[in-house]
């Protein structure tokens, strides 16, 4: 898998940095051609951009992986503070390099419980402040928020999940089971991504940084599979699980969240460990599509930075 990722990623990278002005010889050595390893960039001062440690070679590899997870922490945040507030991200946190782009469809989700409002609003938060954070990080290597579709890529998705009919509509804002079952779309893809690109990313501080993000997805993406459970969507769950993995790869990995008639709310291997997915694997499933792509579904313009394009496997 760690093999794949690299060669996937230095084919993607390599003359496509819009992060820094690194020559072809060093990116390649940066992005570990002569072996990947922990650099020894020193320990970084909080609020300290990734554009400033001591290794720029580290920093162009850890600048290209960081954007990549913020394509996906936009996209994320846009979708949680839409539902749970009726916001966007303000304007001050999406510039950057690359082209902005606008957000359509979305909406206040009119709860029914609770409990569920309370959840949406925790993980709106939790997303607002990953994007906080990985902005601030890469300083000025950040990445302007790509366009982003939440209206008809939903809809796409659930007709792959054969959730509905080809002339239905899926609207994941109109009620809190379909909020529920939107989110279910991406949080488990959020836990795979951070998961897969850890060992791409060189500064032990920024590498701890994303472990920790990817504890707070992983806790996420456990409520929304629990939540589903517990009210009987598990049919629904699994069909958009095999539906990702109709799009990710040709290896059946994802896991819904019911496996032979019972719960499955940690997908995980044999040793209880959670699988991963390459950055490619990652843009299949939300370009929406299995062949080789660098935009659709709900980037409709691709997203920004230098890993961009999917290989597919159609």
């Amino acid at each position: 898998m760690f093999e794949g990722f690299n060669k996937a990623f230095i084919k993607y990278a390599i003359d496509r940095s819009a992060e820094n002005a690194v020559d072809r010889r060093r990116f390649l050595r940066a992005a570990g051609l002569t072996g990947l390893g922990v650099a020894g960039a020193g320990v970084l001062g909080a609020g300290t951009a990734l554009a400033d440690p001591e290794d720029d070679e580290a920093a162009a590899t850890d600048a290209a992986v960081l954007n990549f997870a913020l394509n996906l922490e936009y996209l994320e945040a846009e979708f949680y503070l839409l539902a749970a507030f009726g916001e966007n991200l303000d304007s001050d946190l999406i510039d950057g390099k690359g082209k902005l782009g606008g957000v359509t469809g979305g909406s206040q989700v009119t709860f029914e419980t609770k409990a569920v409002r309370q959840y949406a609003e925790e993980i709106a938060n939790d997303e607002l402040a990953h994007v906080k954070f990985l902005r601030a990080a890469l300083g000025d290597a950040k990445v302007a928020r790509p366009e982003i579709n939440l209206q008809e890529a939903f809809t796409a998705a659930a007709q792959a999940a054969g959730l509905i009919g080809a002339d239905e509509v899926f609207n994941p804002f109109a009620d809190e089971n379909s909020f529920l079952l939107g989110a279910f779309i991406f949080e488990d893809v959020g836990v795979t991504a951070y998961k897969g690109a850890a060992p791409l990313i060189t500064n032990k501080v920024f590498l701890e940084a994303a472990a920790g993000i990817l504890a707070v997805e992983a806790y996420h993406a456990s409520l929304i599979r629990t939540v589903l459970f517990n009210r009987d969507l598990g049919d629904a769950a699994n069909a958009i699980s095999d539906a990702r993995d109709s799009l990710d790869s040709s290896t059946d990995v994802d896991q819904g969240i019911v496996v032979d008639g019972e719960a499955n709310i940690v997908p995980a291997d044999e040793n209880a460990i959670a699988f991963s997915r390459s950055p490619q694997d990652v843009l299949n499933i939300v370009y929406l599509t299995p062949e080789a792509a660098d935009s659709g579904g709900f980037f409709p313009n691709g997203v920004n930075g230098a890993i961009f394009e999917s290989d597919g496997f159609a």
